[in-house]
């Protein structure tokens, strides 16, 4: 066999993994009707793609043959297991899968889809939705899922275990939603990929500001949803991510501390995602068929669109807020308000609303409430009361970055 010939396959089948072996899993998924017997069926066909390619040359359609080599090498893998004592059960469930020449985009695609709605089933535990998602889905391992998320390996694997047990068990279809019930479950599928990039754009805790292969792991996720699936929420969503995504450069020094929105750098901002940003959030409040994503994604068009913090457009965004407190009724909204109230009318303002959510308790626990809270004290020139709340702002915050932030602050004001 030529030298160069071997090589030229290898580098096609590591291409191939790289660029189609989710699509290929979803497909298998969908024949097999097991993850577990999937994943080891795509293995096989690549590790047979690896032998046999050298040989016979490359396909011409690569994903066609690893979906085909993958059914039988799964059908003679359950052949050899003897997982059928008798050999007319076996016959019934190897006739059960049917072949499949995925010629068309469209059915493999569909296969992406249906996976996606299967791993964010609403049976499934929120935390169960995440960690399936970033490993069937995208292709994570389990260990870079349990690093990212601060979660022992064992623990996560153990969640992908039951969530799949689940899925076996309970008999969830496998299958895009009908469209009495495609807006209640795409909403959940966008909450999974919102809270996956939440966690990569603000890490909950650990010594890290952000963990951008999850924040660009969400984006990716999004785009293929968009698609997919091009709602208007959906495509709310992924602008929402991208105005987000676009300060990552100017959220944190060179030593990785905190620096808040009003002293960043605009120039490191990302002016594609931006401008990419803009226009898909556009186009969703266009629909008049958008939600709280979208509008939360308008608000932070506001913000990217200012040239300087002088120049944002307070009064939008607390107009944008009060829209999205109609739609979806939240403390943690209600503050974000607040803090926007206190830069329209004066921190007096902003300040007076603050403290009567807080009064209520619901955000008696929520570090940025407090950090919030003093923020306002301090450019009312309320040093004591902005010492305390940064104090208690401090108790709670988990996060190193956030933490040496506030540690400043308070040496701000006690100084």
């Amino acid at each position: 066999m030529d030298d160069s010939r071997a090589r030229d396959a290898h580098q096609a089948v590591d291409a191939v993994y790289r660029s189609e072996s989710r699509r290929v899993f979803a497909t298998l998924v969908r024949l097999l009707g097991d993850f577990d017997i999937a994943e080891e069926a795509l293995h096989e066909a690549f590790r047979a793609a690896l032998e046999q390619w050298p040989v016979e040359g490359v396909p011409a359609n690569p994903r066609a043959w690893l979906v085909s080599a993958g059914r039988f090498k799964a059908i003679d893998g359950i052949r050899r297991n003897a997982r059928f004592a008798d050999v007319e059960d076996f016959e019934s469930f190897a006739e059960s899968i049917p072949a499949e020449e995925p010629g068309e985009r469209e059915p493999i695609e569909d296969d992406r889809l249906r996976l996606i709605f299967t791993c964010c089933h609403p049976a499934l535990a929120a935390d169960a939705q995440v960690a399936l998602t970033l490993r069937e889905v995208c292709g994570l391992r389990t260990e870079e899922i349990a690093h990212a998320f601060l979660t022992p390996a064992p623990t996560l694997a153990q969640r992908i275990v039951r969530a799949k047990a689940k899925i076996k068990d309970a008999g969830i279809p496998y299958e895009v939603p009908g469209a009495a019930e495609l807006g209640e479950r795409l909403e959940g599928v966008l909450r999974v990929i919102y809270l996956v990039f939440n966690e990569g754009y603000s890490a909950s805790s650990g010594d890290a500001l952000t963990r951008s292969d999850l924040s660009l792991e969400a984006i990716r996720l999004g785009r293929l949803l968009v698609e997919l699936l091009p709602e208007p929420e959906a495509v709310g969503l992924l602008a929402l991510m991208l105005l987000q995504e676009s300060r990552r450069a100017a959220r944190a020094s060179a030593s990785g501390d905190v620096i808040v929105l009003e002293e960043q750098d605009r120039s490191l901002w990302n002016r594609e995602l931006i401008e990419e940003g803009v226009a898909r959030v556009e186009g969703a409040l266009a629909s008049r068929r958008f939600g709280p994503y979208s509008i939360q994604a308008a608000i932070a068009a506001v913000h990217a669109e200012a040239a300087s913090p002088g120049e944002t457009d307070w009064s939008e965004i607390v107009g944008l807020y009060d829209v999205l407190l109609r739609m979806d009724a939240s403390p943690v909204i209600e503050l974000n308000r607040a803090v926007a109230v206190g830069m329209r009318d004066g921190p007096a303002a902003g300040l007076a609303l603050v403290d009567a959510i807080l009064a209520r308790g619901e955000l008696s626990g929520y570090h940025l409430a407090h950090a919030a809270r003093a923020d306002l004290c301090r450019r009312l020139g309320q040093q004591e009361q902005a010492r305390r709340s940064y104090e208690k702002a401090l108790e709670l915050a988990r996060q190193e970055p956030e933490r040496r932030f506030l540690r400043r602050r308070l040496a701000e004001v006690g100084a």
